[in-house]
């Protein structure tokens, strides 16, 4: 496990537990307490936890952790979703991507398909709310990049506000392809956000068809605010993973599930 992995799991560990030991936390990943203290000294610098004597507490940034310490969470499986989400889609499309580690995984599988940049036209148009989805894609010319408005957030680097609606307002979607912190089978999308959880909903409403794009950890599962219902999802992209009960939980509600 290297360092990044290291850090990413203790503030998954912190934030589930609300408080840790440094030597239970050394004793579980298996490095020394001093190690332990260092990361969570580097962690606490930048005010994702909080420490205490002999350990760390959550904060409330924890539970809504920033998008470069979830990138090593479940990557193997995203990567394959990414690459299930990228094979759905034709050239000549307008795709919606809003932020996350998921979704931009599915950007660099679309940024690298070989049939796109063949065409001497631009053989996508991604329509993006995420600062970094678009900064990887704007070098790819076989890709037109449409950024949306907005104030950025530190923790997704998503534009949201009422700056970001104004082009969504004016345009549609072939494809959307959606990442979330949590998806229930009946009650649908959400996002920890209400901001991103607003954008993310106008998004969803310009699309023709919207595609749900989350590892099996976040499904059965609800947040604080709603994207979208569950009859809006038209599919689901998870990992193998998924619980049978609730893999036949979406199919019932008519939500099409891809195991990657």
């Amino acid at each position: 496990m290297n360092r990044h992995e290291r850090l990413s799991k203790l503030l998954d560990i912190v934030g589930r537990r609300e408080r840790a030991d440094v030597e239970e936390l050394a004793a579980e990943l298996d490095v020394s307490a001093a190690t332990i203290r260092r990361d969570l000294d580097h962690l606490a610098d930048q005010q994702l936890l909080a420490r205490t004597r002999g350990g760390a507490v959550a904060t409330n940034v924890a539970y809504d952790l920033p998008l470069r310490h979830k990138a090593a969470r479940h990557a193997p499986e995203k990567q394959r979703i990414s690459a299930a989400a990228a094979r759905l889609v034709q050239p000549g499309m307008v795709i919606g991507l809003n932020g996350g580690t998921t979704t931009t995984e599915v950007a660099r599988s679309l940024a690298t398909r070989p049939d796109l940049s063949e065409r001497g036209d631009p053989g996508l148009t991604v329509v993006t709310n995420a600062l970094n989805i678009a900064n990887e894609l704007v070098v790819r010319p076989h890709i037109k990049i449409v950024v949306t408005g907005g104030v950025a957030r530190q923790q997704s680097f998503e534009l949201t506000g009422p700056l970001a609606t104004h082009i969504l307002q004016e345009i549609t979607l072939d494809l959307l392809f959606l990442g979330v912190d949590a998806i229930d089978s009946e009650l649908g999308a959400y996002a920890h956000h209400e901001g991103e959880a607003s954008i993310n909903r106008l998004m969803a409403s310009r699309a023709a068809r919207v595609v749900v794009v989350a590892d099996s950890s976040k499904l059965g599962r609800r947040a604080f605010a709603q994207i979208c219902a569950g009859d809006a999802i038209d599919t689901l992209i998870t990992n193998s993973g998924v619980d049978d009960e609730i893999r036949q939980a979406f199919d019932a509600a008519g939500t099409r599930v891809l195991v990657a």
